[in-house]
């Protein structure tokens, strides 16, 4: 990253990774604008990383399942001149199964993580090239290399995946750097306290398995550093990721 940070905007920055990466962000210097559904939250975040960084935060409300507050925050995006990162970091799980849930939720979740995630950064990304500077985060998951989670957010996450690779091969040379970040189970979230997910037992998870936003978040940018663009932070999850390649089966299901 250069030595004089620009403008961070982050989606889904409520809680969880997506607040640690304002923390982070904002202890780094970087002004940020804070986007989601939960202005409340936005705004006390915002105010106490104003009142202990030299900052500006800026928040907006949006909905990034609506097309029309996605249309808002990309003209935003698009007008920005000093967009040094773009985080995207907005989402949500469904539980239960794909043949028996409401299928608006999963196209809703195809916005948000898909569609939300390409204009987005497609917005973002002419500035950084003339910038010769900027990167891009797109916040993935290690589901997508194991035979767990749901079937469209493993899906979409796997579209993250490849999206960020393809995006970083074609932006060589360019000064912009791209990483889809691919935790595990991360702890100091809200993830698991929607109300889908009033019956799911966090002791079921072993403890040592779970990672604190703030260090899955400390890890992806020092990754971005090193230019890692597919990154699964922590040990003990590229292990697990390695054991399920080993494991599963070609043509098995």
């Amino acid at each position: 990253m250069h030595n004089s940070p620009g403008t961070a905007l982050i989606t889904g920055a409520a809680g969880g990774i997506g607040a640690a990466f304002a923390r982070q962000l904002a202890s780094k210097g970087y002004n940020l604008i804070l986007v989601g559904k939960r202005v409340e939250r936005l705004v006390a975040l915002a105010t106490g990383l104003q009142d202990h960084h030299p900052i500006s935060a800026e928040v907006i409300g949006a909905d990034l399942s609506n097309p029309t507050d996605v249309e808002r925050v990309e003209k935003l995006t698009a007008g920005l001149e000093s967009l040094d990162m773009l985080i995207n970091n907005a989402g949500f799980r469904i539980p239960g199964k794909f043949s028996e849930s409401d299928v608006t939720k999963h196209l809703e979740m195809i916005h948000v993580h898909v569609i939300t995630t390409v204009r987005l950064t497609r917005a973002a990304l002419p500035g950084m090239i003339v910038r010769r500077r900027g990167a891009i985060i797109n916040v993935s998951s290690f589901v997508t290399f194991l035979p767990i989670g749901g079937v469209t957010y493993r899906a979409t996450k796997a579209y993250l995946n490849a999206f960020s690779e393809a995006l970083q091969a074609e932006l060589r040379g360019t000064g912009v750097r791209v990483q889809a970040l691919c935790p595990g189970f991360t702890s100091n979230t809200d993830f698991y306290d929607m109300p889908e997910y009033e019956a799911f037992d966090r002791s079921q998870i072993p403890k040592a398995l779970w990672m604190p936003a703030e260090e899955v978040v400390a890890k992806s940018l020092k990754a971005l550093r090193r230019s890692q663009v597919v990154y699964i932070p922590g040990f003990k999850n590229r292990l697990l990721v390695a054991l399920a390649r080993m494991l599963t089966l070609p043509g098995r299901v």
